[in-house]
């Protein structure tokens, strides 16, 4: 654990006077009018993750995932040793849990990786649609060791980076849904995340790589903090879904717009943002250890 990082803002704009210490401006929630539609929030402690692999993946990047995850529930350590200074996963899925339901019940802070199932022969072939994902879940709760947890559960589809998906790297980097229970058996929320190591990292791995446009305009890409860019971008994308997954399952309880086949939920307001400063394209201040590998919290 580096203690003392160094703190780095990637693209600050060419007259630093120009920020104010104002934190109201920071994002674009001021912009948008969330609104509680009614439904419920995933309140039940814990949320219990099944996660599906879906095509071949290392040990080592399952790993890197399932650190993520156990990092989500608060620990007996993580209020001592956390700071100012030491931001961590727990801390920020704390933020997420003060979403409530209609019945005051908070979005749970703990989260259990409860199951996992690996689809390694590609039981759907290499390229997947919104509607194909759901018969993913539907072979896994069939043939995996893990129930069909309607009460509780949620499903992690992670596909690896010989995945193609409907709309990947053109529209989505991931989405999150509920299952029909004509194919799986029950109404169960569910997200799909893909590996875009090798297909788009300068769309759905930024800041860890830079579309070609922006090539002298900035600092180029950041180091990864793994030093896995497809996976070090799938995280940030899981904790991007599992937000607005536990706020939003059933897509009828917090999001903004008109439209809920459209909607502006809570990881859409923070997208590209990483911390103080951001905004306006840029990610905002992050941290940058001695190898010079950049994050912007604890896990």
């Amino acid at each position: 654990l580096e203690i003392k990082p160094e703190i780095i803002n990637p693209k600050l704009p060419p007259s630093p006077k120009s920020l104010s210490t104002s934190k109201k401006f920071e994002g674009s929630s001021n912009l948008v009018n969330l609104k509680y539609h009614m439904g419920p929030v995933l309140s039940s402690s814990p949320i219990n993750v099944y996660l599906i692999w879906y095509g071949r993946w290392a040990s080592h990047q399952q790993l890197l995932i399932k650190d993520f995850l156990h990092s989500i529930s608060p620990t007996s350590t993580t209020s001592s040793s956390a700071s100012a200074a030491t931001k961590t996963v727990a801390e920020w899925w704390k933020t997420v849990s003060l979403y409530t339901d209609q019945t005051g019940a908070n979005v749970s802070r703990n989260l259990l990786v409860a199951g996992e199932y690996s689809d390694h022969r590609y039981s759907q072939g290499t390229h997947l649609t919104r509607l194909s994902v759901q018969q993913v879940i539907a072979n896994a709760v069939r043939s995996a060791p893990f129930p069909i947890d309607h009460k509780n559960g949620v499903y992690l589809i992670l596909t690896s980076v010989d995945v193609t998906m409907q709309d990947f790297c053109r529209a989505v980097c991931g989405f999150h849904y509920f299952t029909f229970p004509s194919l799986v058996g029950y109404t169960i929320p569910y997200a799909w995340i893909g590996n875009s190591g090798k297909q788009c990292p300068e769309v759905c791995a930024y800041p860890f790589a830079v579309p070609g446009y922006m090539a002298g305009g900035g600092p180029g890409e950041l180091r990864p903090p793994n030093g896995d860019v497809g996976v070090d971008g799938m995280i940030s994308v899981i904790g991007h879904e599992l937000a607005e997954l536990s706020s939003n399952p059933l897509i009828n309880a917090w999001y903004a717009g008109e439209d809920p086949t459209a909607p502006t939920e809570i990881g859409d307001l923070c997208e590209g943002l990483y911390g103080t400063g951001g905004g306006g394209g840029y990610i905002g201040q992050v941290m940058r250890d001695r190898q010079g590998k950049t994050f912007n919290m604890y896990g």
